[in-house]
């Protein structure tokens, strides 16, 4: 009768440096996968959108399209013309339509601060795009006694019309009334996600009198 038999041994590993650089190498990985996310910017709180510099720009030119200031102007005009001493005048009394809008042109300038999230927009001012005459009378007209009324003066007599049509329709602030239709527009077009918008217009370029 035989006892129990040993049990077999079990093998010792022959090589106990592959455990030991396998622990190492996970704690390398570790390490970086730690330093890359304190690295890495912040993730955006959820729900929040940036506006893209293209999508500014494309409702820019949306409002520019739109938004025009128009009005009906009234006035009288007074054509007089000398020439060696006899003189030739027309009393006329003109209504005319008045068109006010911004012209891209020149461009805009979009600047965007995702951090700050504000909007700063740079248009070039409004201006007079268009001068319509609706009626035109003339109420007294006197040709000198060798100063006939010619078709040049016709020609003339319309261009002051049409000067003196832009002038009134800028000093009853139809340029103003566009400039500020635009910022309002932008503003609430832009005003999203949080943000703020600024819209501010360049000087306007000073037309030398003719001397």
């Amino acid at each position: 009768m035989t006892g129990p038999q040993p049990s077999p041994l079990r093998p010792r590993p022959q090589f106990p440096w592959l455990a030991a650089g396998l622990g190492v190498a996970l704690l390398v990985t570790l390490g970086l996968w730690a330093r890359g996310r304190s690295e890495a910017p912040p993730a955006e709180p959820r729900g929040t959108t940036r506006l893209s510099h293209d999508v500014v720009v494309e409702r820019v030119q949306a409002v520019a399209k739109l938004v025009s200031s128009e009005t009906t102007v009234r006035d009288v005009v007074v054509y007089e013309n000398t020439w060696m001493n006899s003189t030739k005048r027309s009393l006329l009394v003109v209504t005319g339509k008045v068109n006010a809008g911004i012209d891209l042109g020149a461009g805009a300038d979009v600047r965007i601060d995702d951090q700050a999230r504000r909007i700063t927009v740079t248009l070039p001012p409004a201006k007079i795009l268009g001068v319509e005459i609706l009626n035109l009378r003339t109420y007294d007209e006197t040709a000198g006694l060798w100063n006939p009324f010619r078709p040049a003066d016709r020609d003339a007599i319309h261009r002051r019309v049409r000067a003196q049509l832009v002038r009134t329709g800028e000093e009853l602030g139809v340029v103003e009334h566009a400039n500020q239709s635009a910022r309002a527009l932008l503003q609430t077009l832009l005003a999203t996600d949080g943000y703020t918008v600024d819209v501010t217009f360049r000087a306007r370029a000073v037309v030398p009198a003719p001397g």
